[in-house]
Formats: C-alpha cells, structure tokens, sequence
C-alpha cells in the first residue's frame, strides 16, 4: 500500500476510534501535550516502514500512551500480504503469553474476595497435585527414576513460575508432555483445562518446588483455578469480570465468525532472508507443535491461561492502563492499589536469577538491570508471535507493539521500538 494512503486509512480509523475505544481515560491527545515530541515519535514510522520495505515484516501495529492518553497510534504494512487487505488499529493479533497477565490479574481478583492465601497449596482446590514427583537432578545416580517432591505447589509458585513445571520445548519434559496430550494453547485441542490439568498432575515436574524460576504451564494451572474457585469457565470469567468492566470488546479466546477477516496472518523468517506466509498446517519444532488457525479453527473448548488470547492494541492498552492506575479504569476498579504493588514488586530476590519477576510480569528491578534506556520498576512482558508490551509507572507511560511473525529469525525490531519510545519524551 502507497505511503499516502495508508496515512488516510490511519487518520480515519483514528477518527472512529477516539469516540468509541479510547473514550474516557484514554482519548487521542497531541504528543506534546503529554511530554512527548511529535518529531521523535515520527522516527517509529521510519523504523517500521524500513522493515516493512525489507520484508522483515507484513506489518505491526505501534501504540504509546502516557499520562493515561494517547500520543502515538501507528499502522504499518499489511495485515495479510498475499490479500492485500492493510494493517489498521483495530487488527487483532494472536498475543500468545501476553495473556499470563490477564490470567494472573483474574487470580488475584480471587485472592481479594478472599478465598486463598498465595502460600496455600493449590492441591486444596485441585487435589491432582498433592503428591508430585520430580525427576532427579543429572547427579543423581538414576537420571530417569522420579523422586517425591520435598514441598507442595504453592499458588505463589505458579504465579512466579517457580512450580516446577516448564514447556514442550525442554526435554525430556517436552516429550513427556506431547506424550501425554498436554498442550499449551497455542494449537486445536478437544479437551478442557480441568481434563489436561489433571493429566499434566501425573508428569514428574521440571525440579522441587519454589527451587529455580522454570517457565511454563503454571498459568494454565492458574487458569483452571480460577474456574474451580469461581465455578464459571474461564473465558466466561475474563469476559464478565475483566473485559466488559473494561470495555476490551476485541479481545478473545477464539474469534467471533464476524471478526474473523480482522485477524492479521502470521509470517515466518529464518535468519536473514525475507518473511514467508506462515502455512496453516501444525508446525512441529522438536516435542513442541504449535499452529496459527487455532484461534478461529477446531472445537474451541480450552482456554489457555498462559497463552489463547486474540487482542487489540486499543483493548490491550486498556488492561494495562488499569494496572498502570493501580487497579482502576473508567470508575472500575478491579485490584487495590496494594495488590498492584505486590504483583509488581520483583518476587526473585532470595533466588539466584539475573532478572526480576512479579506476580505475572516481567520486572527492572534496579539500576543493574537497565543496560538500555528505561525506568526502575517497569513491568511488561511479551508473546510467542512477536508481541510485548511495558508499563513504566515512573513515566506513566505504556508502550504496545504487535506484529506477527515466527520463527523471527533473531529480528530486535521490538527493542529498537521500545528505545524510540523513550527517546520520544520531551518533558
């Protein structure tokens, strides 16, 4: 698409998206009038259209707010290459393991009600996870022979990703999982959460509870707490008690049929070559088979806390300016201030990690950690098709950048965005 015109599709999408979407504590402001410079923000433009000129990418979607306002709505490149259909602000993106924070945001919505502790073990609702067993260290003499787990898993430990549990793509965990029919949302599966939780309870976990930081299937564990403990499913659970409060009226499980043309394609890269169409057929890299239909394809029947969820750069914009507003948006609260607080102080410290992590973000925890520019404090986190975001409370500001692609052949284009973001404040 022709520079000019994707410039008038951009001003008049924004022209019905500043009455209706950004309404409230999110209008569409001038840079300036927020700390930021217009002139600085231009250089995102020239940044993603160089990428899309080289075909490092279809296209993305770029969104920077900053005092609870808009400054910088940016589309780019093409939704679907192939169909020539451009990319617009309301294109919805596959954002995989950004959905952690909803998820984790829905627990601790539970946490306030008042029916559990974070140090309570997660058996007390989902007994399948009483008596775990751990494969043993490779010091162990029997690498293979599972042992008893020294502890139970705490809900704590699945919202910091220190269960024990991990992914398809580390073995021998990984084969154990695909085995077992264990999947992780991001491909067509005719089960349940509460089916595959139970099964995922008689895999020997990854190492001992709360002993090393191990990413994986805590979330989706997490997501079938929230249903035990709230009795309703959890797609029924983030529509009626965390989309509509918010009025994130794109983001889902699986998409509407009248929504479907809106999904933007997936694209692959290997090392430096140019992007390909990403087939629809299931990809399978080692134990770990993934697929980009199945947001709209198959049974839709499970509800992957840790990584199901379509959204928008406008609705995603919203859930993290209510964390951003310690909790509230538009006259709704979801969280107290404090549980906002505790959710994004870093709860490693007493670990031997290199990095800081919260009740479901990512987390600077000191100067140490910022080898580019940023804010102690930031929190964020990212997803498997390219996507990720950041909230800076120091700045009160909040950067969104969606695209789709994978493998993205060792592209940095999110961390070059983030920088110009910064760069952009003027105040």
């Amino acid at each position: 698409m022709r520079k000019t015109n994707r410039i008038l599709v951009y001003i008049s999408f924004l022209l019905v998206l500043t009455v209706s979407a950004f309404s409230h504590e999110l209008p569409m402001v001038e840079p300036e009038s927020v700390g930021l410079s217009t002139e600085r923000l231009s250089r995102i433009d020239k940044v993603m259209e160089t990428h899309v000129a080289q075909q490092k990418i279809a296209g993305g979607v770029t969104l920077l707010a900053r005092r609870g306002k808009i400054a910088h709505l940016g589309t780019y490149g093409m939704q679907d290459v192939e169909a020539g259909i451009p990319m617009m602000p309301d294109t919805i993106f596959r954002i995989a393991s950004m959905t952690k924070p909803v998820t984790s945001v829905a627990v601790m919505m539970l946490y306030e009600e008042g029916h559990f502790r974070l140090n309570e073990p997660v058996s007390k609702f989902i007994p399948a996870f009483k008596e775990m067993q751990v494969l043993p260290p490779e010091s162990a003499e029997d690498e293979t022979q599972p042992v008893p787990a020294t502890r139970q898993i705490t809900i704590w430990n699945l919202l910091t990703h220190t269960a024990g549990l991990t992914y398809h793509w580390n073995e021998p965990h990984g084969a154990q999982y695909a085995a077992a029919g264990i999947t992780h949302g991001l491909l067509q599966d005719e089960s349940t959460l509460e089916e595959k939780m139970k099964v995922l309870a008689t895999i020997p976990l990854r190492c001992q509870p709360g002993a090393e930081f191990e990413y994986g299937l805590s979330i989706d564990l997490l997501g079938y707490l929230v249903e035990v403990v709230s009795g309703m499913t959890l797609d029924q659970f983030f529509s009626e008690r965390i989309f509509k409060p918010l009025d994130m009226v794109d983001t889902h499980f699986f998409i509407p049929e009248t929504k479907r043309e809106r999904i933007a394609t997936v694209y692959e890269r290997t090392k430096d070559g140019p992007i390909t169409r990403k087939s629809q057929e299931p990809t399978v890299e080692g134990s770990l088979t993934y697929s980009t239909d199945y947001p709209y394809n198959g049974p839709q029947t499970y509800f992957s806390g840790g990584g199901g969820l379509v959204s928008t750069a406008p609705d995603y914009v919203r859930f993290a300016q209510m964390m951003l507003n310690g909790g509230e948006l538009s006259g709704v609260r979801l969280l107290s201030r404090k549980t906002v607080e505790l959710m994004t102080l870093n709860q490693l410290a007493n670990m031997d990690v290199d990095f800081g992590f919260g009740l479901g973000f990512s987390v600077v925890r000191d100067e140490s950690d910022l080898n580019e520019v940023g804010s102690v404090g930031t929190f964020g986190w990212g997803g498997f098709f390219y996507t990720n975001f950041f909230i800076d409370p120091q700045e009160q500001m909040i950067g969104i950048f969606m695209c789709q692609l994978h493998p993205s052949g060792g592209l940095d284009l999110w961390g070059k965005i983030r920088i110009l973001y910064y760069q952009a404040i003027a105040d």
